[in-house]
């Protein structure tokens, strides 16, 4: 006698992407145990700094020891009860940081702000805040996997996609919003707001100017929510800048306004700092009704206080962020050509990106056939045959097969090394199967036409080798 929520089958999971979890986390790769195991690309998780960290905690011994800076005991005061509203201190240092990696252009007041446990609980918590069993949001596609679970399962909340093309590098236009809104009224749903993520997963790459203006006036329009998932604003790399939603509406002169209590932000420290598992997150809003409803439902997944201490600590030495995000991105920048160029020398190019912990991978020419089946025949070869678990882009609701998401920062540079030449073996194994099986189709369209060649050809041909061997 269970609740309907256990039987239900909405969460996800049955999804390729986490499937491809499944089958690493069977025979997952280590370099002296198994090293013929999978390697896992499709884990967006950024280790390529964390010796910065722990250099500054080997620099900073008193948080981890839970003490002040006099070196007294704090260790009761972070044990005893803290309240929903989270650490003054943790909470200002946050803001800051988070200016800071909008290049202070934008500051956040810290009483508009929420933390939750990650990401996902942002997502979630506002989801509930926003939306009612059965309302829509609009989310363009390629878009996270996860958010089929995190928006939905429990809120009963759906998705209706906004179809993006690769024939603009899956950027959004006026067109693809007015239809999936077209296409919620259809289903009669009611669309509550739209969700991005900028910069963008999978894609890699940051909402130009002209996007956020666009979505700007939609939501205007529609009098509708918008949210924009920056959680990955700390890892743009390169040009463009990133430009954050709050940007545009100061820009606009749109703060304090109606719209600007419509849009909220969800950040997190999972990326930029590549801490998931201090499960820190957070949301921004202007509306004082959505940070009060918010706040409360936080109680049901708070960030302990020792992790908020240590965290107030680190942000608030701002001598460190600074080098920690430049060093970052030089860093990401650097691993994620080295992804370009290895998959390069396979001839399968990457979209064009500036940010983020992976590639939008082009493979449409290695399909078979140009289906979301010959997608799914293709990723498992890659899974189970080269021992790599990327993610398809049917999971990421891709509407063209073929595209494929690969992580590059959660590994060191010699299994991606290793990644690299499994891809090219396989690809140029292709390739010769490809050639061996056309090769016995000309012989015999060879054949064919010989046979249809009139006599005095085989005479005059006869003709000329006597000729030639004289």
């Amino acid at each position: 006698m269970l609740s309907a929520k256990v039987t239900c089958n909405s969460h996800g999971q049955d999804s390729s992407y986490f499937l491809g979890w499944e089958e690493y986390e069977k025979n997952p790769y280590d370099e002296v145990k198994n090293p013929k195991g999978i390697i896992q690309m499709g884990l967006a998780e950024n280790q390529l700094s964390f010796d910065l960290l722990e250099s500054w905690l080997q620099n900073n011994p008193q948080p981890t020891a839970f003490k002040n800076h006099k070196n007294q005991s704090i260790f009761k005061e972070l044990a005893l009860f803290q309240d929903y509203h989270g650490l003054p201190a943790f909470k200002n240092a946050l803001v800051k940081f988070m200016s800071e990696i909008r290049g202070n252009t934008v500051s956040f007041d810290a009483n508009n702000l929420v933390l939750t446990a990650g990401a996902t609980s942002a997502n979630e918590t506002l989801m509930f805040c926003l939306a009612n069993p059965g309302d829509a949001f609009l989310l363009p596609t390629p878009y996270y996997p996860g958010f089929d679970r995190d928006l939905k399962w429990r809120t009963g909340a759906e998705i209706v996609p906004i179809h993006c093309s690769s024939l603009n590098g899956f950027r959004i236009t006026k067109s693809a919003l007015e239809e999936a809104y077209k296409q919620a009224e259809k289903q009669k749903l009611k669309v509550k707001g739209v969700l991005v993520t900028n910069p963008s997963n999978p894609l890699g790459t940051s909402l130009s100017l002209r996007e956020l203006d666009l979505l700007v006036n939609f939501i205007s329009s529609k009098n509708i929510h918008l949210i924009s998932d920056e959680i990955y604003s700390g890892t743009v790399f390169s040009s463009p800048s990133f430009i954050s939603i709050m940007e545009v509406l100061k820009n606009r002169n749109l703060m304090n306004t109606d719209i600007s209590k419509r849009v909220h932000i969800v950040y997190s420290l999972s990326k930029d700092l590549g801490l998931p598992g201090f499960r820190i997150g957070a949301i921004y809003s202007n509306d004082e009704r959505v940070v009060s409803a918010a706040t409360k439902m936080s109680s049901f997944g708070l960030v302990s206080s020792q992790t908020q201490h240590l965290l107030s600590e680190i942000l608030s030495d701002q001598k460190f962020t600074k080098t920690y995000l430049s060093e970052n991105r030089r860093r990401l920048k650097e691993r994620r050509e080295m992804l370009v160029k290895g998959l390069k020398r396979s001839r399968i190019r990457c979209l064009e990106s500036n940010s983020g912990l992976f590639c939008w991978v082009d493979m449409r020419h290695l399909l078979s056939t140009n289906t979301f089946e010959g997608e799914m025949e293709l990723w498992k070869k890659i899974v189970y045959e080269v021992g790599l678990n990327i993610s398809p882009g049917s999971s990421c609701h891709c509407s063209e097969p073929g595209w494929f998401r690969v992580c590059f920062a959660n590994m060191s540079e010699e299994t991606l090394d290793l990644a690299m030449q499994r891809v090219k073996s396989f690809v140029d194994s292709m390739a010769k199967q490809n050639n061996q099986s056309r090769h016995p189709q000309l012989m015999n369209r060879n054949s064919r036409r010989t046979k249809s060649l009139p006599k005095w050809v085989f005479e005059l041909s006869f003709h000329q080798r006597e000729v030639s061997d004289r």
